[in-house]
């Protein structure tokens, strides 16, 4: 399935009855606000991270050092938004609780070492739930603390290093999620993150562009 934010971030809800803390992989999405391209450009099919956009990459690599049961898989930073593969790192069931989906989701010593499709859920913030066994933060924690973190980090560019400010709000208030269900899920996130900066162009994330002519009925 190819990523279409038009229709999965307006039509999506969370999945009834499943547990966000649960260990497994998740596929997330976190936008600037207003689609401000703040972190480096597109040249060549290639991403171009500025220094804004090496600190968001920096916070991402470090969130395993400073949130045990956390594990991050791939990562892209885009001018404008992120996509990555979030592991929350526990025993357990990873099936969806009561829907009869029996699908495997990953452990985090199923992936590869190196780090780096599809959309799902629009998502706020969960409070912390501690459980035997699984991880101590649920995927809304983790999101908001890297969030958080970057928010800092790039406040102090504004203030110290002339990095372009933002209006109101660094990140938009929500961001998006897909749970990982199995291997072949897993590939297809890898894949299209992978190859998220050649399609920028046609990126709806893209502020420049160029909309297409509905045709006339």
């Amino acid at each position: 399935m190819t990523y279409d934010p038009e229709r999965h971030h307006r039509r999506s809800i969370r999945l009834k009855g499943y547990d966000y803390a649960a260990a497994g992989a998740y596929f997330v999405t976190i936008c600037a606000h207003d689609r401000a391209c703040l972190f480096g450009e597109i040249i060549d099919s290639e991403m171009v991270l500025n220094d804004a956009g090496r600190m968001v990459q920096t916070v991402w690599d470090e969130l395993p050092a400073f949130y045990p049961g956390v594990e991050t898989d791939y990562f892209v930073v885009m001018p404008n938004h992120i996509h990555g593969i979030i592991v929350l790192v526990g025993a357990g069931p990873r099936a969806c609780p009561g829907s009869g989906d029996d699908g495997v989701r990953v452990s985090a010593d199923s992936l590869p070492e190196h780090r780096g499709a599809e959309t799902g859920q629009p998502r706020g913030v969960a409070p912390t739930g501690e459980r035997e066994g699984e991880s101590t933060l649920s995927l809304s924690d983790v999101v908001h603390r890297f969030k958080t973190l970057t928010t800092k980090r790039y406040t102090d560019g504004v203030k110290q290093a002339g990095w372009a400010p933002y209006r109101g709000r660094f990140w938009q208030r929500n961001y998006y999620e897909h749970v990982v269900r199995d291997e072949a899920g897993l590939d297809r996130f890898r894949r299209y993150i992978e190859g998220n900066p050649a399609r920028w162009a046609d990126d709806d994330e893209n502020p420049n562009k160029i909309q297409q002519p509905r045709p006339s009925r």
